[in-house]
């Protein structure tokens, strides 16, 4: 079981970060070394196109572009509709106020009402929305109400926090917007408007 070279905490087999302090572990060296490709005999053949399905490996040069792909829409996309106990809980909202339901990641399925002016995410004990990961920063993000709606702010957080998967500093939330805080995916309803706005 490795140890951490930060704390000294021993952590299981597989861990890539500390489980004390958030440090990236070390991976363990080998103990066999892995055997080299074969270099081919003769001269090589016309190297394979980038993107060819032949399975051939080929060198790639620094000249070379790579072409990255996204995965098709149905995969990028969270197709789980609301159940109907959270379905329920929006509808209940009280004016002004806005809810956080967890669609992944660790405790999925919870609910964070928003409904006081200030609530602050992070891994930190007294955070109001605690999110117990090394992932998350102690001091990670603040949704803050205003005269537009509910804002979420990264308060410098190692990992960054994204909206729809574009990271983000500040920005006003609309319904339904996917907020990722480490490994958290939780997705934004906004409660009525009060009255007078």
């Amino acid at each position: 079981m490795p140890f951490c070279t930060a704390c000294g905490r021993q952590n299981p087999d597989d861990a890539r970060f500390c489980s004390q302090c958030g440090t990236r572990i070390a991976a363990p060296a080998p103990s066999s070394p892995a055997p080299a490709p074969a270099a081919p005999a003769g001269p090589a053949g016309p190297a394979a196109p980038a993107g060819s399905e032949t399975g051939e490996v080929r060198r790639v040069e620094a000249t070379d572009t790579m072409t990255f792909r996204s995965p098709p829409a149905a995969e990028q996309a969270d197709d789980r509709p609301l159940n109907d106990e959270d379905a329920a809980a929006v509808d209940a909202l009280p004016p002004g106020s806005a809810l956080l339901v967890v669609q992944r990641g660790p405790d999925a399925g919870s609910r964070f009402l928003l409904d006081t002016d200030v609530v602050t995410a992070g891994r930190h004990p007294d955070s109001e929305i605690f999110l117990d990961d090394v992932t998350v920063s102690r001091r990670h993000a603040e949704f803050r109400r205003s005269p537009e709606g509910f804002r979420v702010s990264d308060v410098g957080s190692l990992n960054g926090t994204y909206v729809n998967r574009d990271r983000i500093d500040d920005v006003v939330l609309s319904g339904g917007d996917e907020v990722q805080i480490g490994k958290y995916r939780l997705v934004f309803f906004a409660g009525p408007t009060p009255a007078g706005r």
